[in-house]
């Protein structure tokens, strides 16, 4: 709690609008703006996030673009919407070995 008042728990819900800036090649960087379609595996053991590019990439909008996790240094949220998916896994236990 933050002086007395409940702390909103943030997570990057599907169908929000974020801004991610990250690390291209050669120490470039590079900004993508859009509509957040979930995470995705990459290979064996890389996550990475699934966005849909919006107007301002010309183009390429309405196509996807998949960032991985260890390249994004922030995220600006645009836009957020509330997650409609229900958790099943609230209340469970979790083994962490």
């Amino acid at each position: 709690m933050i002086d007395g008042k409940e702390e909103k728990k943030l997570e990057l819900t599907e169908g929000s609008i974020y801004k991610i800036t990250s690390l291209g090649s050669r120490d470039t960087i590079i900004e993508t703006e859009g509509v957040f379609k979930g995470l995705i595996t990459v290979g064996v053991d890389e996550t990475g996030v699934l966005m849909e590019l919006g107007e301002s990439h010309g183009e390429m909008a309405g196509k996807n673009r998949i960032i991985p996790m260890p390249f994004i240094l922030l995220i600006d949220v645009l836009d957020a919407k509330e997650n409609e998916k229900k958790d099943d896994y609230k209340g469970m236990a979790h083994y962490v070995g």
